[in-house]
């Protein structure tokens, strides 16, 4: 008896945990008084003060394109890296690059924004590129960093991945570029989505990372509300918090209605 108590009550308490200062945060993005832990009344005057205001906006745009364009290219590499560690087992250098792939996985974000830093620093007094700290080194870092999650989750796909399908392709006279794009490919589509969308989340939430690699005019969203929550937090992030949430929560409902979909057609097939 006392078993069967103690499994639901640990899972209400871990769950109140996690997201009782998310509902919190929430209801007081409406509240109207300025302070954020008095609540005063319903108001949505705070989500019209942050469609106003212009550091957050433009913050915000920053980070999406290169959150997007840093997860695209970790896609291509990540792939890359993952089908010549899976297909190719041994060849010079591998164990090395095996280890490059994990090293951002269990390096401190500290020491790789640092290192980094140098590396630009470094490479802008020989070649004088890139010139200076803005978009593209946050771009380059980001890369760097999401390539590696890319990779694990890509490689995983692929050692489960069936080489009799490929094989057969090939028997009935498909070439080797052909097998993968109308293969290799399409099987392991779920695992190239589910990267991408890891390296754009790790990017868009990065904040240590990038104020190393950043210049000036180059605030991420995550610096400018840090920078803002150092001098107290506002309604207005309150209201920016609760957009993301809910926004992540869309996501997580289309993409469970798609599967629930999904499966009586996989099942008829």
């Amino acid at each position: 008896m006392r078993r069967g108590w103690f499994l639901p009550i640990a899972a209400v308490l871990g769950f109140a945990f996690l997201y009782a200062p998310i509902i919190s945060l929430v209801v007081f993005s409406f509240n109207e008084s300025r302070l954020v832990t008095v609540w005063s009344g319903f108001s949505v005057k705070w989500y019209g003060e942050l469609l106003r205001d212009p550091q957050i906006l433009g913050a915000a745009w920053l980070s999406l394109q290169i959150a997007a364009v840093s997860a695209s290219i970790a896609l291509v590499l990540g792939t890359l890296c993952a089908v010549a560690l899976v297909r190719f087992k041994r060849f010079r250098g591998r164990t090395a690059l095996a280890g490059m792939v994990s090293a951002p996985l269990v390096m401190p974000d500290v020491i790789t924004g640092l290192s980094l830093l140098l590396l630009f620093v470094t490479m802008e007094s020989f070649f004088g590129w890139p010139a200076g700290r803005g978009m593209l080194t946050i771009i380059i870092a980001h890369s760097t960093f999401c390539m590696a999650y890319v990779t694990v989750v890509v490689q995983s796909r692929l050692s489960d991945l069936d080489l009799s399908l490929e094989e057969a392709a090939m028997d009935l006279g498909a070439n080797p570029v052909r097998v993968f794009f109308d293969i290799t490919l399409p099987i392991i589509a779920p695992a190239l989505v589910s990267g991408w969308l890891l390296g754009f989340t790790l990017s868009l939430d990065d904040l240590v990372i990038a104020s190393f690699v950043s210049g000036p005019g180059s605030s991420t969203l995550p610096m400018v509300i840090f920078s803002k929550v150092r001098l107290g937090v506002s309604p207005d992030i309150n209201a920016l918090a609760t957009i993301i949430v809910g926004i992540v929560a869309l996501g997580v409902v289309a993409a469970t209605v798609i599967q629930l979909r999904a499966r009586p057609r996989r099942a008829r097939a």
